[in-house]
């Protein structure tokens, strides 16, 4: 059972402390114990959005985002827990997960729906919300480095939330994420992660949503695009990484990054939330091992980006959509990365250079390095 406990920082955030353990919920129940001593000012206004006529896509703007930290000492990092010298964001002696909404949101905190018809110079507000994921009171790591218990702590927490943000007035769209690693561009080395609530369904997931509608109908109802791929992949092995009970890990057929996996339950479901207590625990297992084939490939830590692609929040769009893990990376050598150049940044059109059959061959060879000793409240 994981315990939840919502509080509040000084400039009226929500933060919400997620435990494993009893003796860490109490201490986080404590109002005295959890207190935000910095003071802060009020928020500022939420950023906007614009629509861009000529694509169809709305895009945010948040020019305050300039002013977030950037890659901070040890003894400064927000998301480590406060000391006296360091009120972080975390106002707590210590933590086992923490969800809390991000300082320098790019949507929200303001809530509403976007403009039903909009045209050439639409500017609104930039509803939504974007939280913070800290999975871990150490300074360093990754989803990768938590132990089995944290890590399932962690994937509650996405469930939770999941759920909790979908509710909300105006939300199409809910993005769990993690990006690991300076060449994707990370600013704070404390492992951690994201979840974005957007107003619309953006773009990635609108395709995926659309593709996968088109197939369920055309079946009648009865099949789904993502179970049939996870079939064929089955059957197939070729590509396949990892076969659980529950989940499979295979590489795409038609892979765009050079480090492509999906990551699929057996089980059609939406969301994590929609995920059993069974299906998560599998779920801890079979993605500490598919992050630690990962990072055997190479000398030194793979960087990625772990998408979880949920179903949209849409009455249409939503029966045929199928929870997955899409992990990607750009490194494509021990010492080469690839950029989106012309192709792919400009047309959208990509280039792999490599096969997914190989890539699936040596992910499958890897054998993930010895787990670091757990902490003592880290099991």
């Amino acid at each position: 059972m994981t315990h939840v406990t919502p509080t509040r920082l000084s400039d009226g955030r929500e933060l919400i402390y997620f435990d494993a353990r009893e003796e860490s919920a109490a201490r986080h129940r404590n109002a005295d114990a959890t207190r935000d001593e910095r003071g802060l000012p009020a928020r500022g206004p939420a950023g906007t959005a614009r629509y861009d006529a000529l694509s169809g896509e709305w895009i945010a703007v948040a020019a305050h985002r300039q002013s977030r930290t950037h890659l901070p000492p040890t003894d400064q990092c927000p998301l480590c827990p406060t000391t006296a010298a360091n009120l972080s964001e975390i106002p707590a002696s210590d933590y086992e997960v923490v969800v809390f909404e991000n300082r320098f949101s790019s949507f929200g905190p303001d809530l509403g729906d976007l403009p039903a018809v909009p045209g050439w110079g639409t500017t609104t507000t930039a509803y939504g919300r974007c939280e913070v994921v800290a999975f871990d009171s150490a300074h360093e790591g990754s989803f990768g480095s938590l132990g089995p218990e944290r890590a399932r702590t962690v994937i509650d927490a996405w469930a939770q939330r999941t759920e909790a943000l979908s509710a909300m007035p105006g939300i199409k769209q809910v993005f769990c994420f993690e990006n690991r690693g300076a060449d994707i561009g990370v600013t704070l080395l404390h492992p951690h992660g994201q979840i974005y609530a957007y107003p619309f369904i953006p773009p990635r997931a609108a395709t995926l949503a659309a593709r996968a509608h088109e197939f369920f109908e055309a079946s009648g109802g009865t099949r789904t695009l993502m179970g049939h791929a996870l079939a064929a992949e089955r059957e197939s092995g070729e590509r396949m990484v990892i076969e659980g009970e529950h989940f499979s890990a295979f590489v795409p057929f038609a892979a765009r990054w050079p480090l492509e996996v999906h990551l699929v339950p057996h089980r059609h479901v939406a969301d994590i939330a929609g995920l059993t207590g069974e299906e998560r625990d599998e779920l801890t297992t079979v993605y500490l091992d598919l992050l630690g084939r990962l990072d055997a490939l190479y000398p030194t830590p793979t960087p990625y980006i772990a998408a979880w692609q949920q179903a949209p929040i849409d009455d249409v769009l939503r029966p045929a959509s199928y929870l997955h893990l899409q992990l990607t990376s750009p490194r494509r050598a021990a010492d080469k990365l690839k950029f989106l150049a012309g192709s792919e940044a400009a047309m959208g059109a990509f280039i792999n250079d490599t096969t997914p059959e190989k890539v699936a061959d040596a992910l499958r060879a890897a054998t993930p390095a010895p787990a670091a000793p757990a902490r003592k409240d880290q099991a």
